[in-house]
């Protein structure tokens, strides 16, 4: 196994919690280092994890020994760096949103493409062992014909000074939480013919929208109704009605490697509980980042996902009726 060398651009909580645990487990990745300007953060990640420190972002773009760049940044500045990436030869994982808007989208993935280079969007519940199951139950048709899916995620105000309160940093509750809702919807929907029937957004006197719904359809007539926000309850929450059954689960983005899922589903006034192990979906992010790397058929796909999350990312901005 040909080991991939990577390393960060910013000093991220989300790098020092999940990203570098994740990573050490996994044998086709070395770390080589962090770059950033803030001397107290990096010392913790050296700390804790060795690697180089980088005084600033250019010097580990041109750092000869990284194959591959991890961004962590806010939203904003992911097509700046994601391009000065790609142009200096290396990979690129991004956090989600991949960018604020589908221009820049497009762009990194064709830049990407023509360099024979890999950009992926850091959605890690895509490879939890609980999308797995309930993708399986879905195709082996035990609810019967789906005529609703609900999906919501929100989450209780944070600090003022969160990027995601900043308009400049590419903040509100669209690109954060509302994108993991409709790129979920998008694994049960008909990619190619997907409606934006309705969508609305609350500002509450910020430059950000705090709170949003959506609904969606596609040609089979399979409704989404997805609501989320970032000054709510808690709540992270999947629940499918068929024909035949209604099925619901919970922590359907955010399962912790600890976290035992449990799908629910009615069948004729019945409760049948499927009950599994926790999974660390950090990892197989990662781990399917790792295959991209090294499968241009893989990446050929993953460019495609990426696409497709934000042209609909953009129809739900532009607001209105459209067909995709």
């Amino acid at each position: 196994m040909e080991k991939i060398r990577i390393g960060i651009l910013g000093a991220a909580d989300i790098a020092y919690r999940r990203f570098l645990p994740a990573l050490q487990k996994h044998e086709g990745f070395t770390y080589i280092g962090v770059a950033s300007q803030s001397g107290k953060r990096v010392e913790e990640f050296q700390r804790q994890y060795g690697g180089v420190v980088f005084s600033d972002y250019e010097k580990l773009l041109d750092c000869q020994e990284i194959d591959s760049v991890y961004i962590p940044l806010p939203p904003a500045l992911h097509y700046k760096w994601g391009r000065k990436v790609l142009e200096a030869g290396k990979h690129v994982l991004l956090e989600k949103p991949f960018t604020t808007n589908e221009e820049d989208t497009n762009m990194l993935v064709k830049i990407a493409g023509e360099k024979n280079l890999t950009v992926f969007e850091n959605y890690m519940f895509l490879y939890h062992r609980q999308l797995e199951q309930i993708m399986k139950i879905w195709k082996e048709n035990w609810l019967g014909n789906i005529h609703q899916i609900s999906i919501r995620f929100g989450f209780p105000e944070r600090q003022k000074d969160d990027f995601r309160y900043n308009k400049e940093l590419g903040g509100g509750a669209l690109l954060d939480c509302g994108g993991y809702t409709l790129r979920l919807a998008t694994e049960f929907l008909d990619k190619e013919t997907i409606r934006v029937a309705t969508s609305s957004m609350v500002y509450q006197d910020t430059q950000v929208d705090l709170f949003g719904a959506i609904t969606l359809e596609d040609k089979n007539g399979t409704v989404a109704n997805l609501s989320f926000g970032m000054a709510n309850e808690y709540k992270c929450e999947l629940q499918i009605w068929g024909q035949k059954g209604f099925l619901e689960t919970d922590r359907i983005f955010t399962a912790p490697e600890d976290w035992k899922p449990v799908i629910h589903i009615t069948k004729e006034g019945k409760e049948e509980i499927i009950e599994l192990e926790g999974d660390n979906q950090f990892y197989n992010s990662i781990n399917q980042f790792y295959k991209c790397v090294n499968n241009k058929q893989i990446r050929g796909g993953i460019y495609k996902e990426i696409l497709k999350q934000s042209e609909l990312m953009e129809k739900v901005l532009e607001g209105g009726t459209y067909a995709l």
